[in-house]
C-alpha cells in the first residue's frame, strides 16, 4: 500500500465530505497548553523527578528527543513525497500509508508524545507527565476522531483497509 489518491466527491459517496478533519486548534498547542498546565503546578508544588544523579535522566531525555526526532522526520518525509497537507484542517489530497505509517497511523502525535516527555526530562519534573494521560485522550477524541472521520469519508475504500491493519499509536 503507497500513497492513494480518491476524488473526494466519488460516485459511491452519498452525500458531500467534510473539506477537512474540522480540527481548529492545531494540535501541537495542545501538547504546549498541557505542557505549560504542568510547569504551572510545578511551580505550584515542584515534584522532581530526581535529585539525585542526572545522568540517567538526561540519557532518557536524550533517547526521547531522538525518538522525536526519528518519528517527525521519517512522517513529514512521506507527507512531503505525497504533495499532501501537514495540516489537519486543510483538505488532503493523499493517504499516506508508507513509511513510518506502517507501524503506526499517527506518528506525528507519537513524535510529540516523545518531544513532550524528553522536556519533562529535561526540566526534571513529573507534573506534565501527569497531565499527558489527559492531553493523550484529547488529542484522540478530539483531533484523532476527527481526522479518522474525514478521512474515511475522503478515502472510503482505502482508509478502512489501512485502518483494518495499522495501530491508532503503537
Amino acid at each position: 500500500m503507497g500513497v492513494l489518491r480518491e476524488s473526494l466527491y466519488g460516485p459511491t459517496m452519498t452525500a458531500t465530505p467534510p473539506k477537512n478533519a474540522g480540527v481548529h486548534v492545531p494540535p501541537p498547542f495542545l501538547y504546549a497548553a498541557a505542557f505549560i498546565i504542568g510547569l504551572l503546578l510545578q511551580r505550584w508544588h515542584p515534584l522532581a523527578i530526581t535529585s539525585a544523579n542526572e545522568t540517567p535522566r538526561l540519557i532518557s531525555a536524550a533517547l526521547f528527543g531522538a525518538l522525536y526526532l526519528g518519528f517527525f522526520a521519517s512522517a513529514f518525509t512521506e507527507f512531503r513525497k505525497a504533495r499532501t497537507t501537514l495540516i489537519p484542517n486543510h483538505p488532503a489530497s493523499a493517504l499516506v500509508t508508507t513509511g513510518v505509517y506502517r507501524l503506526t497511523r499517527n506518528p506525528m502525535y507519537v513524535s510529540l508524545v516523545a518531544l513532550y516527555i524528553c522536556a519533562a526530562l529535561i526540566l526534571n519534573t513529573w507534573w506534565p507527565c501527569i497531565v499527558l494521560p489527559l492531553l493523550i485522550l484529547v488529542i484522540d477524541r478530539a483531533v484523532i476522531g476527527r481526522e479518522e472521520r474525514y478521512l474515511t469519508a475522503a478515502f472510503p475504500d482505502a482508509y478502512p483497509a489501512y485502518v483494518s491493519h495499522v495501530r491508532r499509536w503503537i
